[in-house]
């Protein structure tokens, strides 16, 4: 897998220095994307909205591409949705950390699934500009995915998933139902997020749904709204046979991998308990494995009342045990850098993997008081307070990460990584 987040994070060892630190990757609006930033934060004061802050969990290498080393040209480069930019390098990144060449896949029936959704960026195509001839592929979504198959040379299925902020997390799933029924012998799965406007900012201004200062905290009795971030996490999926007769380091076996509909539900956004529960359920019948086998739940977890609410009954159903202190440990890592909508999945997967390689369960931050929606201990859920060891059981540990995206539909996976990992 390869990883880039907020807080100048490049690589999966700093991306668990970042969570076993307990560091944060907010910072302010970023001053080199043309956005009109002081209209941002004195506009949302209007009636009727909630108050921006000027604080977000924003990529430090956004704008940074080396486009010689891909092929492409710099008129061509600046024209690409930065999504297509990182998706591109954290996919080599990838390959690279997988022992792995990329220019041997070319031909090869790879897949490449991708989820991504429009953040706004570049001008509109009626309009005539210098980068006119590039926009079309500069900006559509489904060449996120088929601009690494192309450069690579990829053969196999190129997907870009849009299911909102479930969207990595469901390219994922659709990667693993590829390579276990054979549409492909190798995938790449992830999700990429890069705003190219501050409008989802807006949007959730006017929704009263933004946080009070600027600070994610989920599951935290102070939750009082999301902040949006940044990211990508890419991973190289293989059969289990395959990788063992490669002699790949293999860092996790899916064990389940889900996907849902809220269907019609108390509203188009709002989340589904009912939903969240048959997912849940399925993905633990479909591993074939106790719910108590799990040691670590990395949630969805936004930080808004109302979506940690309804999760946190549905996890204490699903994952809850009955002896008191000894459930799951829940956490969510928008805490550290905020809501990286399409790609919050696979940051959280990777989460998941890093966590279970280093053997211990990072603290969810701004979390000291930890929500009233349920009773803990009576409820058998744990909340990660503090860096917490995560102890192997029969040679594995096993983790579960969620997504819930506002389309209504919802992810889970289900994956064990060996002790020796």
């Amino acid at each position: 897998m390869a990883v880039e987040a907020p807080g100048d994070v490049e690589t999966t060892e700093g991306y668990w220095e970042l969570l076993a630190q307990q560091r944060e990757g907010f910072r302010p609006f970023p001053t080199d994307r043309g956005w009109p930033i002081d209209k941002l934060l004195t506009g949302s004061r209007r009636e009727g909205f909630k108050q921006i802050h000027n604080s977000g969990g924003f990529l430090t290498g956004a704008t940074t591409f080396d486009p010689e080393f891909f092929g492409i040209s710099v008129r061509e480069a600046i024209a690409m949705d930065p999504q297509q930019r990182v998706a591109l390098r954290v996919a080599w990144r990838a390959l690279e950390n997988s022992g792995i060449n990329p220019d041997d896949l070319a031909g090869h029936d790879v897949g490449c699934y991708v989820g991504a959704y429009a953040t706004g960026y570049g001008p509109d195509m009626a309009q005539f500009s210098r980068h006119s001839g590039h926009l079309i592929t500069g900006t559509a979504l489904g060449v996120i995915s088929g601009r690494i198959a192309y450069t690579l040379g990829l053969a196999g299925p190129a997907l870009t998933i849009d299911s909102s902020c479930s969207s990595a997390l469901a390219a994922f799933h659709v990667a693993v139902q590829s390579v276990r029924s054979g549409d492909c012998d190798m995938a790449l799965a992830g999700g990429v997020c890069v705003m190219g406007s501050p409008g989802f900012f807006v949007e959730f201004s006017r929704q009263h749904a933004l946080s009070d200062d600027g600070r994610c905290r989920p599951y935290s009795a102070q939750a009082s709204g999301t902040v949006w971030a940044e990211g990508a996490a890419m991973f190289v999926l293989q059969r289990k046979s395959a990788a063992v007769r490669d002699r790949r380091r293999i860092l996790a076996e899916v064990r389940a991998s889900v996907v849902n509909q809220d269907g019609r539900s108390a509203g188009l956004t709002a989340p589904c308990g009912a939903a969240q529960m048959r997912l849940i359920e399925r993905a633990i019948t479909q591993a074939q494995i106790r719910p108590e086998q799990v040691g670590m739940v990395e949630g969805h977890g936004t930080g808004t009342r109302l979506g940690d609410s309804v999760e946190l009954k549905v996890l204490s159903k699903t994952y809850g045990r009955t002896e008191p202190g000894r459930g799951p440990l829940l956490g969510s890592v928008k805490s550290n850098f905020g809501h990286a909508q399409a790609a919050a999945g696979a940051l959280g997967l990777a989460k998941v993997l890093v966590s279970a390689t280093h053997g211990a369960v990072p603290a969810t931050l701004h979390a000291a008081e930890a929500s009233h929606e349920i009773e803990w201990e009576k409820q058998g859920l744990r909340l990660a307070q503090v860096l917490t060891p995560w102890p192997a059981v029969n040679g594995e540990r096993i983790g579960a990460v969620s997504a819930f995206g506002m389309s209504g539909t919802n992810a889970h996976v289900i994956a064990s990584v060996p002790e020796a990992a």
